[in-house]
């Protein structure tokens, strides 16, 4: 079983990444296949960081109605950042330019993770847990 940081989100059978206000579980092995990342290993943060601002100019709920993209994203940026378990993306609306989304990462304590999967799984999951519980505290 490999050993991970704490903070770093990782638990048996895959990894918590906060996306905003979405608890996703991340499999990486199944989301960066051999080819995909060489592909992808020349990218830097920054390039991951623009490439979210894109995504979300174009869909500010990608967390919600584009899953396996949200998946994707918060893939290649643990890739690039191991240390990074949680990215908020804040459009100001859809269809806006990219420079105009607000990006923050952080590392949050799988403890906070795992609280806030619980919260999702039984339906009580707001914006404003996730924002109370990460986002103010990492201000």
């Amino acid at each position: 079983m490999r050993q991970a940081a704490a903070g770093s989100g990782f638990r048996e059978g895959g990894l918590y990444f906060l996306l905003n206000d979405v608890v996703l579980t991340l499999e990486l092995q199944l989301l960066t296949p051999p080819m995909l990342a060489r592909r992808f290993s020349a990218l830097s943060l920054d390039c991951a960081q623009k490439l979210g601002r894109e995504i979300f100019a174009e869909e500010p709920r990608l967390q919600h109605r584009r899953l396996e993209r949200a998946r994707r994203l918060a893939a290649l940026i643990v890739t690039k950042a191991p240390e990074v378990n949680a990215a908020l993306f804040i459009a100001p609306s859809r269809g806006c330019r990219f420079d105009h989304v607000a990006v923050r990462l952080a590392s949050v304590d799988v403890g906070v993770l795992a609280r806030l999967h619980t919260e999702q799984q039984s339906g009580h999951l707001t914006p404003a847990l996730a924002d109370r519980l990460v986002w103010a505290q990492a201000a």
